[in-house]
């Protein structure tokens, strides 16, 4: 299990879908070597330098959490099944209500859409809130996600980072 680095009133919480084999054994968020959150996090303006995995406690310090969806750590998000998100769903409500975040920044869009029910979901802010939080689903910044470059990545962190400031 990948701890949650969370505290009350958050700007964001960012949420990934599951943690890698490689962060679960760390105990960091994102430390895979080729998972580029913290790069994009730094490129879109949330941090004034690039945190590493080892510091990932560091983004409190910027009004910033972590935390998954589902706790069981994969190589692969779709290893996980349709019974493990909605085993899920009720301690995340739960932690949002008690921490109440700002936005939950979902990266990617299967916990969402597991969360939510919709089968449709698009990029970027979302009709509704989640548990008083305002959604905003963000690429997932997995190195297996090859459908954004860092480019794209940046852009699209970047137009939460200016709703935020």
């Amino acid at each position: 299990m990948l701890t949650d680095i969370i505290k009350e009133n958050l700007n964001v919480l960012f949420c990934g879908i599951n943690p890698g084999l490689k962060s679960a054994l760390d105990g960091h968020h994102f430390s895979g070597r080729s998972n580029r959150f913290w790069k994009v996090l730094h490129q879109a303006g949330f941090t004034p330098y690039q945190i590493e995995a080892i510091n990932d406690i560091d983004i409190l310090n910027f009004e910033f959490g972590l935390t998954t969806a589902v706790a069981r750590a994969t190589s692969r998000a779709d290893q996980l099944s349709k019974e493990e998100f909605d085993d899920a769903i009720e301690i995340f409500r739960d932690k949002i209500k008690q921490f109440k975040p700002k936005y939950i920044a979902f990266l990617g869009k299967a916990a969402y859409k597991a969360f939510s029910g919709k089968k449709q979901i698009t990029w970027g802010l979302q009709s509704e809130d989640f548990c008083g939080a305002k959604v905003w689903i963000l690429p997932n910044p997995s190195g297996l996600n090859r459908g954004f470059t860092l480019s794209d990545l940046v852009t699209s962190y970047s137009e939460l980072r200016e709703i935020i400031i």
